[in-house]
């Protein structure tokens, strides 16, 4: 079978388009930061969306949609701190809660044993008239109360002062015993009644041993500066050096004075400026600090210009810094994507790093890379692929990237093959054994290498029936077929079977095609045709429900779908309505959320603001979840509503949707998600 890149290949992000990070492989160390850091920075520009806050009059509490406010004049961690604003009175009360951001698979284990946090406030304050404090762990058990007054003195007007409060000290005021290590939200709430308006920032809120460090941390080298449309990216190398709690980047605007705009953590050793302006000079220069504000000397200055872009320009823009997270981001052993970051330092995705080696190749093509280091990374995935866990040749859909073995982060049952995810990957190796062509060492021993992975998936072996006429997902070692899920369409999977029926090794007939993914001879829906918005769709939809995105976009990065027909659906034409159907969705919005429209549209498969995993579906399933993958990624069906889209992005909101992997993974009116996260 010959698979091919169909045009502009968006090497953006999902359960894997969007997957992102460092040739050099400098460690994330994740770990460092999710088993530390309460918080940092808000995401969002005007209030902090994992937060609430309730008031008892007549006390007052100043609340943006229910949530607190964020100030962005004075911080810590740049370019923004919480603002906790109150007056209490007799007979009220007032309580701010702010939660833990949660991210999917964030394990919720603190590695210290005291909260400190950074405060600042105005015009002073005396530690009496100071909120108290309790916290809640992740089985609800909480504490009761404690005057944050038993933990620091007076504050001083204009000084950022740092408080250290031992989780020890908090008894458990529930059924259930509070554990430290397991904290995920603190409630600040009104203390004595004084009358008076106080407004107090904070910031920077970690979970940390004191060990006694003062020394200055390695200072970060070597920063450059490259000047797009609206940002700069900035990209340093970083320094081996674990007392390092955060980069800070400091920038000097249009030759003005030298200002410390944000942070970056430990481990990443790249920062994008959103400046908003496209005639626009500036200058940084990087130190790095420790969570005390240790702080090493400054890089060298590094200086970049914004400019004006071509559409094509803006298009490569997207493709290169998304490219980045398969990159830089990489596992550094395998090689592979892992599958969210912040995220599991270890945890790889089989389907996503199938994604990536496409994304790769576009890289190669495009001179984002060299061809010979792109080949390097593929001989060590290959080579990693080789060795690592399969099951009747198919892989898993989750690896330990140091060890290959199989993790079942979806159950018990989930501890073996999954052979979607393996037709993802493949498809990715594939698109890669055609592209390496040339006759050297390297891209031959890449050719042979995967020609033997690919000959050794037996696709055969997921007929799991008696019936034999369809494939199956998941294969368990331990308890075989308990899953069982079928593969039948309209959904993802075509690829599946167009593999299956290719392989030279272990091939399925070519009437699976029909009696599985088309389900002919079941309940089948196909030959349905559904019309939305005046837009006809002929694929086997639930009435009144067109699929997410993705359903569009995975099979069709290794499958060209123009002029591909079968006895029901012009799968080109289908495709390229389906996105239609999605804009148009966004246009009527017809749960009236704010944010949709014509230019602001994309309904797929995606982490939501709760931390979990869903498929976003026109009509059924719409929470107000826009993920910018499912515009973006159509370009190659409806190329000028998915240009609309990220034009409106980038331009009008890439003060919080862009990062140094192009977008943020999604967004609703009042949340937006990781700048370091796939789409998933």
């Amino acid at each position: 079978m010959r698979l091919k890149t169909t045009g502009r290949l968006p090497a953006l992000k999902t359960a894997a388009l969007f997957l992102f990070l460092s040739a050099t492989l400098h460690a994330q160390d994740d770990h460092h930061y999710s088993q530390e850091v309460f918080f940092e920075i808000s995401t969002t520009p005007d209030s902090y969306f994992y937060s609430i806050g309730k008031t008892s009059a007549p006390s007052t509490l100043r609340l943006i949609d229910g949530k607190l406010s964020v100030e962005t004049a004075q911080y810590v961690s740049g370019p923004n701190a919480l603002e906790l604003t109150w007056r209490s009175v007799t007979d009220g009360g007032w309580d701010a809660e702010l939660n833990l951001y949660r991210w999917r698979n964030r394990d919720v284990n603190w590695n210290g044993e005291d909260l400190y946090l950074w405060l600042w406030i105005a015009q002073g304050i005396s530690a009496a008239e100071l909120p108290r404090i309790a916290f809640i762990d992740l089985e609800n058990g909480h504490t009761a109360p404690l005057p944050l007054s038993e933990f620091t003195t007076d504050l001083p007007a204009v000084h950022w002062i740092r408080v250290r409060i031992p989780l020890g000290r908090f008894a458990s005021a529930s059924l259930r015993p509070f554990v430290p290590r397991r904290l995920t939200a603190m409630v600040l709430s009104q203390g004595i009644v004084d009358e008076k308006p106080h407004t107090l920032y904070i910031d920077d809120m970690r979970i940390e041993t004191d060990l006694g460090l003062d020394h200055l941390p390695k200072p970060p080298t070597n920063l450059e500066a490259r000047g797009y449309e609206r940002h700069i990216d900035l990209h340093w190398n970083g320094a081996d050096d674990p007392t390092i709690a955060q980069y800070v980047i400091y920038r000097s605007l249009n030759s003005g004075p030298y200002k410390a705009i944000g942070i970056q953590r430990y481990g990443v050793d790249r920062y994008a400026d959103y400046i908003g302006d496209d005639h626009a000079t500036a200058s940084y220069r990087v130190s790095a600090r420790t969570s005390t504000l240790a702080e090493s000397a400054k890089t060298d200055e590094a200086t970049a210009k914004t400019h004006p872009m071509t559409d094509d320009e803006l298009l490569s823009i997207v493709e290169e810094a998304s490219f980045r997270y398969y990159w830089e981001a990489a596992e550094p052993v395998s090689g592979m994507a892992r599958e969210s970051q912040p995220g599991p330092d270890d945890l790889i995705a089989t389907g996503a790093s199938g994604f990536g080696i496409m994304a790769m190749v576009v890289a190669a093509d495009r001179g984002f890379i060299s061809r010979q280091a792109c080949v390097e990374r593929l001989l060590r995935i290959t080579r990693f692929l080789a060795r690592a866990d399969r099951f009747h040749g198919a892989w898993p859909h989750f690896m330990d990237g140091k060890t290959g073995h199989v993790i079942s982060l979806f159950g018990i049952y989930d501890d073996g093959a999954d052979l979607v995810e393996t037709s993802f990957l493949m498809e990715g190796l594939l698109t890669a054994r055609q592209y390496f062509n040339a006759d050297n060492p390297s891209e031959r021993e890449l050719r042979e290498r995967i020609t033997t992975l690919w000959r050794g998936v037996d696709w055969d072996w997921f007929r799991a029936t008696p019936k034999r006429d369809a494939l199956y997902w998941h294969w368990s070692p331990n308890y075989a077929f308990h899953i069982a899920n079928r593969l039948q369409g309209w959904n993802e999977v075509m690829i599946t079977y167009l593999l299956a029926i290719a392989s030279p090794t272990h091939t399925v007939p070519a009437s699976i095609y029909w009696t599985g993914y088309d389900r002919e001879g079941t309940a089948s829906q196909y030959g349905i045709k559904h019309t939305y918005f005046g837009i006809p769709l002929t694929q086997g939809y639930v009435p009144g429900s067109p699929g997410p995105l993705f359903f569009t976009q995975y099979s069709y990065l290794g499958y060209d779908p123009r002029g591909v027909r079968d006895n029901y659906s012009d799968y080109f034409e289908n495709n390229r309505n389906e996105a239609l159907v999605s804009q148009a969705y966004g246009v009527a919005n017809p749960n009236h959320f704010r944010g949709y429209g014509r230019d602001s549209w994309g309904l797929t498969a995606v982490d939501g603001p709760n931390g979990r995993y869903h498929e976003y579906k026109p009509f059924v399933t719409d929470d107000g979840t826009i993920a910018p993958t499912g515009a973006i990624a159509s370009y190659a069906y409806t190329p000028q509503a998915s240009l609309a889209a990220f034009k409106h992005w980038y331009r009008d909101l890439g003060a919080q949707m862009w990062g140094i992997y192009g977008f943020c993974d999604a967004l609703t009116s009042s949340w937006i998600g990781s700048r370091e996260s796939p789409c998933d």
